[in-house]
């Protein structure tokens, strides 16, 4: 018989428990839960766009977030932002191992509140491996069928939540029930509604072993002070292990003496594990670090009598009753880096102007001789008017000795709020004004509006045929 190269998943069926790792747990759950799913609602007063807290604005090339527009351009903040996490995730793995797994991120959560679903109509573990063992009858129908449905409800309000980041939320609400709603609207809803239902219901810890990318490079920001979820093999076991409390081993006195470890083998850390790992068997890239095998060990620690800390989070040269230092040159280093990336990207978004002014040349031709003998150079010119209101502007240009700017039929042009507007300008030099064939020249921009806003300049090369240059 050929051995199977495939081992389909076996069902795992976490036990609830209570303890203060599980309350913060929920605690986090609730603020994430909130801030998700109420923060499309939150309204916001701006002088122009929605009045949207959040809005991700799409079709006008903008992201509002709060008081911060976000345009097209500063898409390098983005770039930013995702170094920073990075480095976050670097840093705080290096003190603490997979915290971010365990607590904050979104499959955690997700499956989180699948599990209370799962729990709330099936039973705790033993009524749910029962139910699931049984066979199919009215009530395993309707038990797996209202926890499919509710399922089914929290992922629909996940991925409808999530579409209405990027449009007015009550507008688009309104245009999703009634059909009226673009297509993309219903395709992202969809999408983050079936991916939820598998992954959070279906998929759940096959997501953290083999899908995340993360689980597998960990490894590699681990040291021996890494804060880990560890099990104190040296005192669980002692010389003859764990066993079960029986005649002259109910006392911890008794167990030290006999050499007994004092795990007394319930199981209950392995029946809480929401990825099914026995602790006890040292670290696993499985772990998630959630901390629950620490509420589950302390329960059973509390009431025996003994000690709590059997499983706690530690690092292997605490474990070990060596000298633990959390902030090792690695870590040093991602704390530094992480600090820098945050102070450049604050200071990109405090000092941005309201007013940016982008020159691009037309090359084809670089330059052309009029009939009159002046050379003329063409440029394209983009004013960005990031302010909240409609701004006039008048256009110069300082550094070319006698030239002409001529931008068509104007000399002043507005842009309105939060626009921006493209002018095309040619520049014409007489040959006798010509010193090089490369001559460097500043456009100059200058609000005609307000005296607060500063003129902004951005300099630009004049291109002449060599032809054309002076003896």
């Amino acid at each position: 018989m050929e051995p199977q190269a495939y081992q389909s998943r076996v069902p795992i069926y976490p036990r609830a428990v209570k303890g203060r790792f599980r309350t913060l747990k929920t605690a986090i759950l609730v603020l994430a839960y909130g801030v998700y799913f109420l923060l499309p609602w939150l309204r916001w007063d701006r002088a122009t766009g929605t009045d949207q807290a959040v809005l991700f604005d799409l079709a006008g090339r903008r992201f509002y977030v709060f008081d911060l527009v976000v345009y097209a351009q500063d898409i390098f903040w983005l770039a930013g932002l995702l170094v920073i996490f990075a480095l976050l995730l670097f840093f705080v793995t290096g003190l603490a191992g997979r915290v971010w797994c365990g607590y904050f991120c979104f499959q955690t959560l997700w499956t989180d509140v699948f599990m209370f679903i799962e729990r709330m109509v099936q039973g705790n573990r033993n009524a749910r491996i029962k139910l699931a063992s049984s066979e199919w009858s009215g009530n395993k129908v309707l038990r797996i069928s209202v926890t499919w449905l509710l399922w089914l409800l929290v992922s629909v309000l996940t991925g409808l939540s999530f579409t209405l980041y990027w449009g007015n939320a009550p507008d688009l609400f309104i245009q999703m029930i009634t059909a009226q709603a673009p297509f993309a609207a219903y395709a992202t809803t969809l999408f983050l509604t079936s991916t939820t239902f598998v992954m959070a219901g279906m998929a759940r810890e096959q997501v953290c072993t083999y899908m995340c990318p993360y689980a597998r490079f960990q490894g590699v920001m681990f040291d021996k002070d890494t804060l880990i979820i560890a099990y104190d093999d040296e005192r669980g076991e002692r010389q003859n292990g764990r066993q079960k409390p029986s005649k002259g081993l109910l006392e911890r006195d008794s167990r030290i003496e006999q050499q007994v470890g004092d795990c007394i083998d319930c199981g209950y850390c392995v029946q809480v594990c929401p990825v099914g790992i026995d602790i006890r068997n040292g670290m696993q890239y499985q772990c998630i670090s959630c901390a629950l095998c620490i509420d589950a060990c302390d329960t059973i620690m509390d009431s025996i009598g003994y000690p709590r800390g059997l499983v706690r989070y530690s690092s292997e040269h605490a474990l070990h009753h060596e000298r633990a230092t959390r902030l090792n040159l690695k870590n040093l280093g991602y704390a530094s880096a992480l600090f820098i990336t945050i102070a450049a990207l604050v200071w990109s978004v405090v000092t941005r102007s309201d007013l940016e002014l982008n020159v691009r040349q037309i090359r084809q031709p670089l330059s052309v001789q009029l009939s009159d003998g002046r050379i003329q150079n063409r440029y394209e010119i983009k004013v960005n008017n990031k302010t909240s209101r409609s701004m006039r502007y008048r256009l110069t240009m300082e550094g070319l000795n006698q030239a002409e700017l001529d931008t068509g039929h104007f000399t002043e042009f507005e842009v309105p709020s939060e626009r921006s507007m493209k002018i095309h300008a040619k520049v014409r030099l007489d040959p006798k004004q010509v010193t090089s064939s490369r001559q460097e020249f500043i456009f100059v921009l200058t609000p005609l509006d307000t005296k607060e806003s500063q003129s902004v300049r951005q300099s630009s090369m004049f291109y002449t045929p060599g032809e054309n240059l002076k003896p």
